[in-house]
């Protein structure tokens, strides 16, 4: 079993920052790509920011240069640095995560989701 915990969400004015983390635990082989995405009332889901185990990033264009996306391989987590927040930032961020298993001489991986935390942005 795997479980993600995500921490960091609350509500700031425009231009603050905020910081979220997102931790991993269970029956983890090893985790490849690791990513936070968002979803805004009455909007889809999107993409924040992704990294791979060799810390390449990427970000969607409306964040680049405010957010900054980190990992951790040793303690399996995954940062998302939030700054010059704006409030069309505001959204629910749920952290995605690619985890690979082993069992019975086979390798499969799933994608594992936090339960996803609230971020307000005021004006």
């Amino acid at each position: 079993q795997v479980q993600l915990v995500e921490s960091g969400g609350g509500s700031v004015q425009a231009g603050g920052s905020l910081r979220l983390s997102c931790a991993a635990s269970g029956s983890i082989f090893s985790i490849n790509n690791m990513g936070w995405y968002r979803q805004a009332p009455g909007k889809q889901r999107e993409l924040v920011a992704t990294i791979s185990r060799d810390l390449s990033t990427k970000y969607a264009d409306s964040v680049k240069g405010r957010f900054t996306i980190s990992r951790d391989n040793i303690k399996n987590t995954v940062d998302l640095q939030m700054n010059s927040l704006k409030p069309e930032d505001t959204a629910v961020y749920s952290c995605c995560v690619d985890i690979a298993h082993y069992s019975r001489g086979y390798y499969y991986s799933n994608d594992y989701w936090g339960q996803g935390t609230q971020v307000t942005v005021s004006s």
